[in-house]
């Protein structure tokens, strides 16, 4: 081994030799040299053709002699290039021969920088396959002129017509053609069609007046001069708008948003006409202080989801329920009564505190923009060079101190954005009304399958989602920070924009009170058993069974999309309503179902794993079968939303929370902690965090939505869920309370503070014998206490505190 080693380096000197005496080797200089070598012959190359087809008739005589020094050519490239010409135009490939130019020109331009020559493959196969096609093309249009098409090319010409005629060699010469259009320059009839459209939709507008109205809310088309008209419609640009209208529903007298609602003619327009609102920007005395308002949005009276029309030849879920009413915007209350209120020296007294802070430790501040939204303002500054992120981020609570306000939060950096982000409530906030997002054009025009309206951004917009995307939401937050409203929002917004026929609602309302009003919709939107006399959930002890019943409903679906072959619950609907599926085989219109959890925590208290598992489940699988969970708690611990649960709900509502740790629990990050409450939360969905003012709406307004809804004709029943049967233990377990062990309480105590079911644990703790320690465990399985004998592994226990159970023997007392 140790000879080996020695002489392996001496080999490696030995080939290292070789190679710097082998005189082919290649060099980089050598390809430098070689490079500029074919790049100066390519330009000589060049005014050797041009100058051919100037005086190559005259030189022509003289490319047979060129031993003759005698003889005189005009060619700039003297008796070679006059051959070199001669070569490769008249008796080669004619006026094509331009492209052995560029080839040679590449080639050594490759060659000078580096460049890998097998790039070069595919240029010189495509040149030398058009330089064929030109000459042969050039050879059959142009047989007076020999030195376009060149010798070759009228030959080959010839030859073709020989064989197919003159026809046969054009179609050849066209299909070669298409073959380097296709393959070489990567043209599509798609492509072409977009730059027809493109090359359509560029015109002009010449704006004669102030297009916006005298201030009004609405646009004057009469005030515009149309300089060029499409086929399909007309392109407006402003200074300050840009919106599409068709023309075919132009009508000039159309002024405002307002005639739009009115004019039955012209509703339609109402989905077209999407002004794209600027901020308004409030002039101060400072120039480096900038301050944005959001425009109010515009607010559709109608409800647009009432104007559903079926199309006739597709089947129609909602024809059981043809004549149902969306609820009316009216129902709903208008709090608000003129948009955001601006407190100009608010702002600039909150400004002067935040640069004076930050002057404080030394960080200059070379711009900063506020922006006023309806709870709260933001103020994005821009740092002067050199200043570090984290150092302004530290500085929270002295921000916070120095402007004596709750909740400041700062966002370093903002997503997309090149400025730090501070979050400064305002003194008087301004209420978000469930009416105002509903009525927003952003709602209404949502082309979503579960659209959800959730409140407005810092910047005034509607905030607006969809849960089919999402797929699941959790919802959290310390009590009276408006979680019960904002599941009534989702609720409401669902009832605003989905037919009976198309979302059923699973309600869970541990709490008895929250969730009571849309009893009067049972028979419109909610599911239950076939058992259950009321649909909204409040005993703990039936959400079990409801849960696995989901299970159950979910695992049927899945069999209906797989014998239709689809995947999700969108196709196979659009597959049923083109009546591509059976219903004697069992296939049917398959509504959304959302599950709605008004306190999670409680059920985890009560039923434990019994819940946890059916509930992880669903998330992990039915989000393409169409059953989507909403889950909220007051008490954001990590024994209540478990890991299990947080990997399959990445869409999360943070309500105000009192601690940091809540904060993390929830959303993976801080902040939840600094809302001011009453509806101010914090939305993601796995990406960028949103602040969001929650929507308000009151219990009355609930109460009309759902009295207008349940006066309507419905269907005989509520949804009926497939009726779920427990698995039996297979063991008579003894039911009977009074035949208890008199240590069963003692037990029950142990096993759930180790939260290990064992019979062993017993035996240890309470020094018994097996045979009464394994008595013990069947009591408390059947007492539902652990759960069901599973091996080599302990018995789950179902009871997860000391609290919990004694609350369970306060109940089996009581009963």
């Amino acid at each position: 081994m140790a000879k080996t080693t020695k002489t392996a380096p001496l080999d490696k000197k030995k080939d290292s030799k070789a190679e710097e005496n082998n005189p082919l080797k290649i060099t980089k200089q050598h390809k430098i040299v070689f490079g500029s070598l074919l790049v100066l012959f390519s330009i000589a190359l060049l005014f050797a053709f041009i100058s051919f087809f100037i005086y190559g008739k005259q030189d022509q005589s003289a490319v047979r002699e060129l031993t003759d020094r005698a003889e005189i050519v005009q060619n700039w490239l003297g008796k070679f290039g006059a051959f070199l010409a001669d070569l490769l135009i008249y008796r080669g490939f004619g006026i094509a021969a331009f492209i052995f130019v560029r080839l040679f020109f590449l080639t050594g331009i490759y060659m000078i920088l580096g460049i890998s020559l097998g790039k070069l493959k595919n240029i010189w196969f495509w040149d030398l396959f058009v330089i064929i096609i030109l000459s042969v093309l050039f050879g059959f249009f142009a047989t007076s002129a020999p030195e376009l098409g060149g010798t070759i090319g009228y030959e080959l010409n010839l030859f073709l017509q020989d064989y197919i005629g003159k026809t046969g060699t054009l179609l050849i010469l066209l299909f070669g053609l298409i073959i380097y259009i296709i393959f070489k320059i990567k043209l599509s009839p798609e492509s072409i069609q977009s730059f027809f459209d493109t090359t359509k939709k560029e015109m002009k507008v010449v704006p004669i007046a102030n297009p916006l109205n005298n201030g009004k809310s609405g646009y004057n088309l009469e005030e515009f001069a149309l300089v060029e008209e499409e086929l399909d419609g007309i392109h407006l640009k402003t200074n300050g708008s840009q919106f599409e209208i068709n023309k075919e529903a132009l009508k000039p007298t159309i002024s405002n948003s307002s005639d739009i609602n009115r004019d039955p003619i012209v509703k339609p327009l109402a989905m077209e006409v999407t002004p794209v609102a600027t901020p308004e920007v409030i002039s101060n005395v400072d120039e480096s202080f900038v301050i944005e308002t959001a425009p109010e949005e515009d607010i559709i009276e109608e409800n647009l989801a009432s104007r559903l029309v079926a199309d006739f030849g597709l089947f129609d879920p909602t024809l059981d329920l043809s004549n149902y009413k969306f609820p009316t915007i009216d129902l709903l209350k208008e709090y608000s009564t003129g948009g955001i209120t601006i407190n100009q020296e608010e702002l600039e007294e909150n400004k002067n505190r935040i640069v004076d802070t930050l002057r404080n430790y030394k960080i200059e501040i070379a711009q900063i923009k506020a922006t006023v939204g309806p709870s709260v303002t933001l103020y994005e500054i821009v740092p002067e060079a050199g200043i570090r992120i984290s150092k302004i981020k530290s500085l929270e609570d002295d921000i916070a101190l120095s402007l004596s306000a709750l909740g400041i939060r700062i966002i370093a950096p903002i997503p997309g954005k090149g400025t730090i982000g501070i979050e400064v409530p305002n003194k008087n906030p301004t209420m978000v009304s469930m009416k105002s997002v509903i009525g927003s054009a952003k709602f209404q025009e949502a082309e979503m399958e579960l659209p959800i309206a959730l409140g407005k951004t810092i910047s005034n917009e509607t905030f607006v989602v969809d849960l089919a995307k999402m797929p699941h939401l959790l919802m959290a937050g310390a009590t009276g920070q408006g979680k019960s409203v904002g599941l009534n929002a989702v609720l409401t917004s669902l009832l605003y924009k989905k037919h009976p026929a198309e979302v059923k609602f699973v309600l869970v309302d541990p709490k008895k009170v929250e969730l009571t009003l849309f009893n009067k919709i049972e028979r419109h939107y909610l599911a239950k058993l076939p058992d259950m006399d009321d649909a909204i959930i409040t005993d703990n002890a039936k959400v079990v069974n409801t849960l696995n019943s989901l299970c159950v409903e979910m695992d049927n679906r899945y069999s209906l999309l797989k014998d239709a072959m689809v995947r999700n619950i969108k196709e196979y609907n659009d597959k049923f309503k083109a009546r591509k599926l059976n219903p004697e085989n069992g296939h049917r219109f398959l509504p959304y179902i959302v599950l709605v959890v008004d306190e999670f925590a409680d059920l985890i208290m009560t039923a434990g794993k019994e819940v946890e598992v059916p509930i992880a489940r669903l998330a992990q699988l039915a989000r393409a079968i169409g059953i989507h969970l909403i889950i909220a708690t007051q008490r954001p611990s990590v024994n209540v939303i478990t890991g299990l649960i947080k990997a399959n709900f990445p869409a999360r509502i943070a309500f105000r929370v009192t601690s940091k740790i809540d904060s993390r629990t929830i959303l993976d990050t801080q902040g939840a902690d600094q809302l001011i409450g009453r509806g101010d939360m914090l939305y993601t969905n796995g990406n960028d965090v949103v602040r969001v003012q929650c929507a308000f709406i009151d219990t009355p307004e609930v109460e009309k939505i759902t009295d207008f809804i349940g006066s309507q004709k419905a269907y005989a029943t509520a949804y009926l869920l497939p009726e779920f049967v427990g698995e039996e233990s297979g063991i008579n377990l003894d039911m009977d309370i009074s035949d208890r062990d008199t240590l069963f309480r003692e037990a029950a105590e142990i096993i759930v503070n180790a939260q290990q079911g064992s019979a062993s644990l017993l035996q240890r703790k309470l020094k018994l014998g097996y045979n009464r320690a394994g008595r013990l465990i069947d009591q408390l399985e059947a007492a539902g206490i652990v759960g069901p004998f599973e091996g080599s592994k302990a018995r789950s226990v179902n009871i997860l505190d000391m609290s919990s159970l004694d609350q369970f023997f306060n109940n089996e007392q009581n009963n």
